[in-house]
């Protein structure tokens, strides 16, 4: 046997070296705070089409009654919309840091998940580098017993 051919490490040391996996969704989950979890509700829920679609019925609502019901029961100024106009600007004033943060939770969330797949790469990169030294080993040993046999390997491969 050549002295190349190192005996490669034993699948029973591997698995003890083998970390267990994280699960990075439910360590992130636990580590919020109820605030932050609010804030990343109310983002992904601000960037739906049911939020757009309440917005914008509201809107119409709000300027189609403001516009064409009875002057006496109209309750905003047409053409100046005063309280639909301050009231949209608290919404928005009122969501856009309840949004950054959500935010913020999701990159952390995405942080965690983008190390843990770095770290189950890096372990699936060392596991096959087992495998092909227990490749390279195997094919040492099985030259070494050709050559023992007196059989030549380019022979064989004719053969076939």
């Amino acid at each position: 046997m050549s002295d190349n051919a190192q005996t490669p490490p034993s699948l029973d040391r591997l698995r003890r070296a083998r970390r267990p996996l994280r699960n990075t969704y439910k360590e992130v989950h636990e580590a919020i705070s109820p605030l932050q979890k609010l804030a990343l509700w109310i983002t992904e829920n601000v960037g739906s089409m049911q939020f757009f679609l309440v917005i914008f019925v509201w809107t119409v609502l709000w300027l189609g009654w403001n516009l064409f019901a009875p002057v006496d029961l109209r309750f905003d100024p047409p053409m100046g919309f005063v309280l639909w106009l301050f009231i949209s600007n608290l919404i928005q004033i009122l969501l856009m840091p309840l949004i950054m943060v959500g935010q913020n939770v999701q990159g952390m969330h995405a942080e965690k998940r983008a190390e843990n797949d770095l770290e189950i790469n890096v372990k699936a990169e060392q596991e096959i580098g087992v495998i092909l030294q227990h490749l390279e080993y195997q094919n040492t040993l099985l030259l070494a017993l050709m050559k023992k046999l007196g059989m030549e390997v380019e022979e064989i491969l004719h053969k076939q």
